[in-house]
């Protein structure tokens, strides 16, 4: 779910050749610990894989900071939306067996799907839900979705009362709902639960032994990482979400030991350790482009990027690049494949307030590519650090504001009550001194301090300030906005009292 900005790279003329992995032998090391540093990241673990074989593997950091408990390549993390190309490949596996065909209808096998215009509900097919087509905007109802208790099979009912905000296959947008509503089409195919089906058709014939789906598995594992951000530039440990009913889009918890053999089949045509456990027909067909995401002709070396079955498909310098990248609270994470090079990596890492996850990944692939050196991470700094200050600094004026206003005595009393929106459901404010609380129905988790900035404008300050953020509001004696962080939800639900 959480997504940070990346950045053009202005190369300079100092050439590092791969050779075997000469950057990745005698550099690497160095600029991964380097790195971390400028950063502030906790903990880092990596999987490095060419020509059918591991060439490095290891763990970088603390999984616990506070027990000075060190990353290895067992260390398991949540990969959250990495989660979704072993989704797409179910789902071209369940086609390649005749279970269902990627142009069926998601209503032909789920009697419950239904959008709230009759046109979508009879046209959207499983492709499409896969390919961010179905006209929702990128991550459009992860506030209710996202670490809620509404089950798989109660959000796609909900589905029903969304408008999207694009035309069906006109635009792309992130649709973690499309990921959801297909691991429900894998029950209704195979009477299997995706959880299940994944483990007995990846983890279990890869040995990937360490891997799972759901929370629980996660929290009470002895390798499982901790998680962190940053609050006002210091570290902290948070606590990880629990996204079980989004599964199919993001559940997986892993570690870059079990990856690398996921990595290692993908780039044998779905061949590991001389078994066929992945048809190479459904490896090409997740490899299809369904869907343009956008151009980046502006960026040298790099015309398209479009997506196809789980996986971001776009070319670099001549070479079609394969890749994912997950994020949940407190981790962030990359998968990247280039099939023509027979090279591929993994990155796992436990802070969300970074990029470094991603400026090694463009490292890495630059470097194998035989490209210019220059620091990325460097440059990733750079713009995450302005972004990062000023967001500070208009959070700091908001607050400053609200001290600044003096509201009436019975503003907060006058608030106070259930409201209701269609798609998230229902909120209760209940009066404090001198602010009020919002509670949410289906996140028994957040609360919500909200005070007023002026009368009809208030600011909201979550408890899970890391994911939800501090945002400005408005407000009426009827109606209340709602909005969190736009990696979350980018829409402003409004609720009214009931």
């Amino acid at each position: 779910m959480k997504s940070l900005f990346s950045f053009v790279i202005i190369c300079i003329s100092f050439q590092l050749s791969f050779a075997q992995g000469n950057f990745i032998k005698d550099s690497l090391d160095v600029y991964i610990k380097r790195e971390m540093t400028r950063w502030n990241l906790p903990g880092l673990a990596i999987a490095i894989v060419k020509d059918g074989k591991v060439v490095l593997m290891k763990g970088y950091g603390y999984a616990d900071v506070a027990k000075k408990t060190p990353v290895t390549e067992n260390t398991e993390f949540q990969i959250a939306s990495n989660s979704k190309a072993f989704t797409g490949t179910s789902i071209a596996l369940l086609d390649h067996y005749g279970k269902l065909k990627l142009d069926d209808l998601v209503k032909t096998h789920l009697s419950y799907f239904k959008m709230q215009d009759d046109y979508l509900t009879n046209h959207v097919t499983i492709r499409d839900v896969l390919s961010h087509r179905i006209g929702y905007e990128t991550f459009q109802t992860d506030l209710l979705n996202w670490a809620g208790t509404k089950s798989r099979k109660e959000l796609v009912e909900n589905m029903a009362n969304v408008t999207p905000k694009f035309g069906f296959r006109e635009k792309y947008g992130y649709c973690n709902m499309g990921f959801v509503t297909a691991g429900e089409v894998i029950l209704a195919a195979s009477d299997t639960t995706w959880d299940d089906y994944l483990t007995y058709h990846y983890f279990k014939p890869l040995g990937m032994t360490r891997t799972g789906t759901t929370f629980q598995n996660f929290i009470t594992s002895p390798n499982a990482s901790k998680a962190y951000t940053l609050l006002n530039g210091n570290l902290f440990e948070i606590m990880p979400s629990k996204v079980d009913n989004i599964g199919a889009a993001g559940s997986i918890t892993s570690n870059v030991n079990d990856l690398s053999k996921w990595v290692m089949m993908q780039l044998d045509n779905g061949k590991y350790n001389g078994k066929q456990v992945v048809p190479s027909e459904v490896i090409q067909k997740t490899r299809a482009s369904n869907m343009i995401v956008y151009r980046l002709g502006i960026v040298k070396g790099r015309n398209f990027i479009n997506y196809g079955l789980g996986w971001f498909l776009h070319d670099v310098y001549g070479r079609k690049i394969i890749e994912h990248e997950g994020g949940a609270n407190g981790f962030l994470s990359k998968t990247v494949l280039i099939p023509e090079e027979n090279f591929g990596f993994v990155i796992l890492t436990n802070s969300d307030q970074q990029s470094l996850y991603d400026a090694l990944s463009e490292q890495i692939i630059s470097n194998v590519l035989k490209q210019p050196y220059s620091n990325e991470s460097e440059v990733y700094y750079k713009g995450f650090k302005e972004g990062y200050d000023q967001e500070q600094a208009a959070i700091k004026k908001l607050k400053a504001e609200v001290a600044a206003y003096k509201a009436p005595a019975d503003s907060y009393k006058n608030l106070a009550g259930v409201y209701s929106n269609k798609v998230y459901g229902k909120i209760t404010i209940e009066a404090k001194d001198g602010y009020g609380e919002v509670s949410f129905e289906f996140h028994p988790q957040y609360k919500g301090k909200i005070q007023f900035k002026s009368p009809t404008a208030m600011i909201i300050e979550y408890n899970d300030e890391s994911s939800l953020g501090l945002k400005e509001i408005k407000v009426t004696d009827k109606t209340i906005e709602i909005k969190v962080n736009e990696f979350v939800d980018m829409d402003t639900y409004l609720f009214t009292k009931i």
